[in-house]
């Protein structure tokens, strides 16, 4: 028997994925977790690679527990990650620093590469700002942490520590390194104007291989710690967006796609690097080689769900557990019978990318009927919650109309979020796009499992995977009526949401996020 495993590191949680070499997940175990702040460092967010890799090895052990498989019938490992997110290490391979993606403690560090100019001559080259990227983090470690930042001697994004947890070796994609923004776009490797600007050696980068390459065999230790045979071939995955677009087959240009999981993103591929010169957007490397991507993210718009979820849905969780069924699923169920625009209850979470100044208010709900609760009650919120996402997706529509110069009428719509019926539809509704959602919504993990297969040899290109894996359900059309509502209640949305911002930066509440480098 022949299948692949999935290691995929997301902001809310780790999971592990067992898939045949149809793209079938067999198996899944996850374990959420949260990145909690150091302790008199505003804007900090830690990753616990102590704390967090038993958990990632559990989840292996119980996926493989539960496919009924023998470890020899994994036939390749690979990992993704969510960017950003980095992992220092030392001269004898121990990890000295890390953090996730959303980590701004390098508010002062960010701040100051913008006044120096630094930060738009890094966009123009890395495709990012600096508000959650390397950048000011090092310039950061080195003004707090000095010891830390002499004892560097290599650096690496997430899913490149999970190779080197497996391996023991330091590598990297250019999907995950790209992330770091320290890379040259055009020549997808590190950029050494870059690593100049920021006062870094080129010592401290890792090799550069391409999603697919194998990095080596399963260490006798990692397979103890995982369940997994020793040798093993463990390959190169990449970064959880550009994989999840490989999932559902986007791996050339023209095809608009919308990832929806603790964050969203609205992607275009494209056959060069297209570098928003607004610097709203931002762009990476595509895992596929010679791609590119730029995308327009939709900040926790999955965490504010799960928020919700835990914060107020009690009866929803109980009535899962007694069916047997995903929360999620009965929380749409409530919200389904809600009309579109949640009968005038409008939620504030996720703002309208803006990389310069990414500042998300802070979260609230407006507009409450008092008089009426059941009109504006958890259903109600739900149904809000889900339209606030995809209003931040129909403004990031709209900027990569403009930047492509290309109107779209077809996305497909991945992850979590397109799992139930009711989200996919108000993304329909609100874009005015037709939606066709991935058969395996976990296209990530997917991805990962694709390139799994072909350093192992199970498929011999990445066109004859895509042919043998990837399929899309029917296609929802959106609904004219809805349509013609939403478009009024989007540009209501966005003048609210800028009021509510105002409090924010006026001090009055506080923002959901305050990125680094925001002036």
């Amino acid at each position: 028997m022949s299948h692949t495993l999935a290691i995929d590191i997301g902001t809310g949680s780790c999971r592990a994925l067992v898939f045949d070499l149809d793209g079938r997940p067999i198996a899944t175990s996850q374990r959420e977790w949260s990145h909690p702040p150091v302790p008199g460092v505003p804007g900090s967010q830690s990753f616990d690679t102590s704390r967090n890799w038993p958990l990632i090895a559990a989840c292996v052990r119980e996926a493989l527990q539960a496919s009924g498989l023998a470890p020899s019938d994994i036939k390749a490992v690979s990992a993704t990650s969510m960017r950003e997110g980095m992992v220092l290490y030392d001269a004898d391979g121990r990890e000295i620093w890390a953090c996730p993606n959303v980590d701004s403690r390098a508010s002062s560090e960010a701040d100051e590469l913008v006044r120096a100019g630094i930060a738009e001559k890094i966009y123009g080259v890395a495709g990012d700002w600096v508000s959650i990227t390397s950048p000011a983090r090092f310039w950061w470690i080195r003004n707090h942490e000095p010891e830390t930042f002499k004892a560097i001697a290599h650096m690496g994004m997430l899913s490149d520590w999970v190779l080197y947890r497996l391996t023991g070796r330091f590598v990297t994609d250019p999907s995950a390194g790209s992330s770091s923004n320290l890379f040259d776009l055009a020549s997808r490797t590190w950029s050494t104007d870059v690593l100049d600007l920021v006062g870094l050696p080129a010592s401290i980068v890792p090799e550069v291989l391409e999603p697919g390459s194998v990095v080596g065999g399963l260490t006798a230790a990692a397979a103890d710690e995982t369940g997994l045979a020793t040798g093993t071939p463990v390959v190169v995955g990449g970064a959880d967006t550009q994989l999840g677009l490989v999932g559902i087959g986007v791996g050339g240009p023209g095809r608009l796609a919308l990832l929806g999981g603790s964050f969203w993103q609205l992607t275009i591929v494209t056959d060069r690097p297209l570098i928003d010169p607004d610097a709203r957007l931002r762009t990476l490397c595509h895992a596929v080689p010679g791609q590119w991507m730029t995308e327009g993210i939709g900040f926790y718009c999955g965490i504010a769900m799960r928020w919700f979820r835990d914060a107020f849905c009690d009866p929803e969780r109980a009535e899962a557990l007694r069916r047997g069924v995903d929360p999620y699923t009965v929380m749409e169920e409530l919200a389904a019978g809600t009309p579109a625009g949640a009968n005038g209850l409008v939620a504030i979470f996720s703002n309208v990318m803006n990389a310069k100044r990414w500042v998300q208010a802070s979260p609230s709900f407006i507009q409450f009927d008092v008089d009426d609760p059941a009109a504006t009650g958890r259903a109600a919120c739900i149904r809000a919650i889900e339209e606030q996402a995809a209003y931040a997706t129909r403004g990031h529509l709209k900027i990569i109309e403009e930047l492509t110069g290309t109107t779209y009428d077809e996305v497909i719509f991945t992850g979590g979020a397109s799992r139930g019926r009711l989200w996919p539809q108000i993304v329909a509704d609100v874009t005015g796009l037709r939606v066709r959602v991935a058969s395996v919504t976990e296209s990530t993990a997917l991805g990962a499992a694709i390139f799994a297969g072909l350093g192992a040899g199970l498929y011999r290109d990445l066109p004859e995977a895509l042919e043998r894996i990837v399929r899309l359900e029917d296609p929802i059309e959106p609904d004219a009526a809805n349509v013609a509502t939403y478009a009024g209640l989007f540009e209501r949305w966005s003048s609210i949401y800028q009021r509510v911002l105002e409090l924010s930066e006026a001090g009055l509440a506080r923002p959901m996020w305050w990125p680094a480098g925001a002036l």
